[in-house]
């Protein structure tokens, strides 16, 4: 990194190391370095959702972890409330999307509305010359275009995560840990002698903390039961409510029969889970799929027919395929190969080799 005495970097920090790293490689190159932590999720507003017992509402931790970071840096941290912004553009749609029998990815949304939408204009406002985030991805940039890059370590890669960003987003950000490795970012932060050196990555519910999703869809959504019944027309057994329940789900199920059941399909009119038996059921296989709500990293749709990579899914192997646009403006998507558990709400995303075209919500 180039650099860049007296600019000033605003970077968000979540108490984790990856996020503190990128502080320190900013600080490193000569940024005058400012960080952030985002509070975008408590218990304020539904206090049956959370409560101190639980691991849900963290937040206080995680800035206080954050805090310990700034201060062995040198630099300060202030304390951004996006509550209202998460709650509206993420937490209602992944309500809304359960509800209506589909399972969304929150994560993608909060990047882009949120991590790169409320706070990156925060940041700008704030006199911000770059902004930055620990996200494993690279950005390359020249006059004409941004190109969304795939990260160096292929196993922590989140440009999945970030297809839904602009290019004006992408001119206004950097990504210090796109060129470095998981074990390389353990091993600076050693180094560094950083607090949060060793403190494991986050798992749960983008900003809400570690929680099952049907717990935390359990206090949010009231369940209705239903029957469960096999792609054969048999019932097998009774759901709790469709909500929980996602494409290629194997356990959970309350199936005691010895028999293995997969969920292949949730009918929403009928409150009826679907689902096929045997070890590897054909119904859970599809080579085809339709995306709606696309967007396309460099502003302008490709050429079509298009022949690109894509996954269905974070850290999934890169799939051939063939992209059409139909009338409506949604696409086709139809594989070489037969893909395992298509999931409506999940994001269908594409690529040219490293570089990532952008995506669509799975119907």
């Amino acid at each position: 990194m180039t650099d860049q005495q007296n600019k000033k970097a605003i970077v968000g920090m979540s108490g984790g190391v990856d996020s503190s790293v990128a502080a320190a490689l900013l600080l490193r190159a000569g940024y005058e370095v400012t960080g952030v932590f985002m509070k975008n999720w408590s218990d304020r507003h539904e206090g049956n959702l959370a409560n101190s017992n639980d691991k849900m509402c963290s937040w206080r931790k995680e800035r206080a972890d954050a805090q310990a970071v700034a201060d062995q840096l040198g630099i300060s941290l202030i304390t951004l409330d996006f509550e209202e912004d998460y709650r509206r553009e993420v937490y209602a749609y992944l309500l809304a999307e359960y509800e209506a029998g589909r399972t969304p990815n929150p994560d993608v949304l909060c990047n882009e509305k949120v991590k790169f939408g409320s706070f990156l204009q925060q940041a700008l406002e704030m006199g911000a010359d770059i902004v930055a985030t620990g996200h494993y991805v690279r950005i390359k940039k020249n006059q004409a275009v941004c190109q969304l890059l795939a990260a160096v370590d292929t196993n922590k890669d989140q440009s999945y995560f970030l297809h839904r960003l602009s290019q004006e987003q992408l001119r206004l950000v950097v990504f210090p840990l796109g060129e470095l490795t998981k074990p390389e970012v353990r091993a600076l932060a050693r180094d560094l002698k950083l607090s949060v050196a060793d403190k494991k990555d986050s798992v749960g519910i983008c900003f809400v903390g570690e929680v099952k999703m049907d717990e935390f869809l359990g206090r949010a959504i009231a369940g209705h039961p239903g029957p469960i019944i096999s792609t054969t027309g048999r019932v097998v057994g009774r759901h709790r409510g469709l909500a929980p329940y996602t494409i290629g789900q194997r356990h959970g199920l309350g199936l005691g029969d010895g028999t293995p059941y997969f969920v292949v399909g949730k009918d929403v009119m009928r409150n009826t889970l679907i689902v096929a038996a045997g070890e590897n059921p054909p119904e859970l296989y599809s080579d085809q799929l339709i995306a709606s709500n696309i967007h396309w990293i460099s502003g302008d749709e490709p050429k079509f027919p298009l022949r690109c990579l894509a996954r269905i899914r974070y850290r999934q192997p890169l799939q051939t395929c063939q992209v059409q646009k139909l009338e409506d403006n949604s696409l086709s998507v139809i594989f070489d190969q037969p893909q395992r558990s298509i999931t409506p709400g999940q994001f269908v995303v594409f690529y040219d080799g490293e570089v990532c075209l952008g995506g669509g919500a799975i119907e």
